[in-house]
This record gives C-alpha cells, sequence and structure tokens, in this order.
C-alpha cells in the first residue's frame, strides 16, 4: 500500500482556507497513492471553540473530501470537528475513492487542554478495511492509552493523526514506537507544523515504523508532502516467525 503523508501548518479556525490548501497539496502529488493522511483538526487547528467552526457530515468538507478521493482514486483520511445532535465530536473521517464514508470519534479526549469539557468522547474502536488491509485509526492523546489500541482484530496498519506540541515531542516518538512493537503493526504518526493561536509551537515528527520498530520514514519537522509503500506480505512473514500477538494476555475492554 502506498501512502502520503501531509505534514503541514494550519490556518487557525479557517476551514476554507484550510481546504484550499490541502487541496493544492493533493493535486501536487506527483504519482498515485492509495491513501493520503491529513492531521489532526486540519480544517482548523486544535480548538476549543468548536462552535464557529463545527460542520456536519453533509457539510463543505466532507463534501469536499469525497469529491477528492474520486478525482484522485485514493482514500483521504484526518480529524475535523463535527456537530450532531447538539453534540460537538473531534471526528475522523475515512473518506473511500468511492465517496463512502466511516468515521471514529476520539475517545481520549485531552483534559489539560479541557477537550472533554467541549467536546463528547466516542467509545468505539473502528478497524476499516480497505484493499486488503486492515487499518485502525486513532487520535493523538489516544497514543497514551495502549490498552484501546490493542490488537485483538489483527489489524495491519495503526494510524494517529495529531496536533501534538513540541514541548512533548519525545513521548510522541517513544510511544508510536512502543505502539508499533507491542502490536507487531506497521505504525503511522501524521502530526502539524507552526504555531497556533495559543502560541502552542509544534514541529511535526511525522513518522512511519514498521512492525519490529524500525522506521520506514524517521521522524521529520520540516513541512511537506512524504510517500512510503507497506508491504503485507513481509508483515505477515514477521507475524509468523516471531508469534508475539498469540502469546498476549486475554481481557476485554469494558
Amino acid at each position: 500500500m502506498k501512502i502520503a503523508l501531509i505534514q503541514s501548518s494550519l490556518f487557525w479556525e479557517n476551514p476554507a482556507a484550510n481546504r484550499n490548501h490541502f487541496e493544492e497539496k493533493i493535486s501536487c502529488l506527483e504519482e498515485d497513492v492509495d491513501l493520503i493522511v491529513l492531521p489532526e483538526m486540519f480544517t482548523s487547528g486544535f480548538t476549543m471553540k468548536p462552535k464557529h467552526i463545527a460542520e456536519t457530515m453533509q457539510g463543505e468538507t466532507v463534501l469536499w473530501l469525497q469529491s477528492l478521493a474520486k478525482a484522485k482514486k485514493s482514500a483521504i483520511t484526518g480529524s475535523l470537528v463535527i456537530k450532531e445532535n447538539d453534540n460537538f465530536y473531534n471526528r475522523l473521517v475515512f473518506v473511500f475513492p468511492s465517496g463512502e464514508i466511516q468515521f471514529y470519534d476520539k475517545k481520549h479526549l485531552f483534559t489539560l487542554a479541557g477537550e472533554d469539557e467541549v467536546y463528547t468522547a466516542g467509545n468505539i474502536k473502528l478497524i476499516i478495511e480497505y484493499k486488503g488491509w486492515k487499518i485502525c485509526p486513532l487520535i493523538c492523546y489516544d497514543l497514551r492509552f495502549p490498552v484501546f489500541s490493542r490488537n485483538v482484530e489483527e489489524y495491519d496498519l495503526l494510524i494517529y493523526t495529531a496536533n501534538w506540541p513540541r514541548i512533548r515531542i519525545n513521548a510522541w516518538d517513544t510511544l508510536l514506537k512502543a505502539r508499533a512493537i507491542e502490536n507487531m503493526s506497521y505504525t503511522i504518526g501524521v502530526n502539524r507544523v507552526g504555531q497556533d493561536d495559543n502560541k502552542l509551537e509544534y514541529n511535526g515528527h511525522s513518522q512511519v515504523i514498521n512492525f519490529l520498530g524500525d522506521y520506514i520514514l524517521e521522524p521529520i519537522e520540516t513541512k511537506g508532502t512524504y510517500i512510503v509503500e507497506l508491504n503485507k506480505t513481509e508483515l505477515l512473514l514477521a507475524r509468523k516467525k516471531f508469534n508475539f500477538l498469540n502469546d498476549q494476555d486475554s481481557f476485554v475492554l469494558e
């Protein structure tokens, strides 16, 4: 599977400007890819004022993603602020090339920033089946909670979209490697760069790690589009040789 990671700065609480920005980046892709991964809250930055920028699942950004996915014949994923039944969600949408959508609402809301006070937490783990791969998409703070990401579904690829600040970037790097190793899964982290209106600095460190914890794409700090190709056969051979997942403890997450 060929995947494009887009590491970028974001226009603060400006969905139209961010859509234009990412459309330009995606349109400039010089090769065909199967999946394009955008950062967390890619239309706004990590805002705690959702009323001003929230959209619906029939809104402009979702329609734009569907149109773009069809035109590029590629799936696109990233999170944005969605309003539904008077609740706000930090919602990751996975848009297939057909325009079909699956979504995941962030379970672990970032209490340090008060995310839990304005957004509603999800409680359903999503496993996406796409082109013969099982993909588990999660969002930022979810990275700190390994029980939820535990690979009991035999997924092949774990994706984290994020707005993870520079001051805690060592945790981001360390935990992404840990999730890849413990779940014997390819793991992708896509973060943003630049400064937001809360004066938080972001230095990216988007990266791709294989099922044994080795870098396929080392952490990068510059904005840009980075393309990697993942090999499922190599993953399955490694799991057959090192059957660590078969030895994991059995329990139920409530």
